[in-house]
């Protein structure tokens, strides 16, 4: 065991080798990220297209209440959803998503 007594030593006074992630040393994204998905309300004729081609259900739209509910953490981030939304109502930006101490729906009020 005493060959590792250097090992040990030089883990004990060097700097950890982990990123603190949400806080410091957050990096640019790499090129082809598809990161968070954007709903503009206002651009919004609410026919329910990206409800219907998306893969994991993660929208749901709700003619009578006019509102379009969202949920990140069914989101695969696969853009179907953008891709075929006619009014362009739906954008996909390269922000990486933020970590979340809870999982949350996001509830978009679409103005008449």
């Amino acid at each position: 065991m005493p060959w590792m007594l250097p090992t040990i030593l030089r883990n004990l006074l060097s700097r950890p080798v982990t990123r603190r992630y949400p806080f410091d040393d957050v990096r640019e994204p790499f090129a082809g990220y598809k990161g968070r998905i954007d709903f503009d309300a206002d651009r919004c004729d609410l026919c329910g297209d990206c409800a219907r081609v998306c893969p994991s259900l993660a929208i749901e739209v709700t003619l009578e209440s006019r509102q379009i509910t969202y949920d990140p953490f069914k989101c695969i981030y696969c853009a179907t959803c953008v891709e075929i939304c006619l009014p362009r109502a739906i954008g996909q930006d390269r922000r990486y998503t933020r970590p979340a101490l809870s999982k949350g729906v996001e509830t978009i009020e679409v103005p008449v």
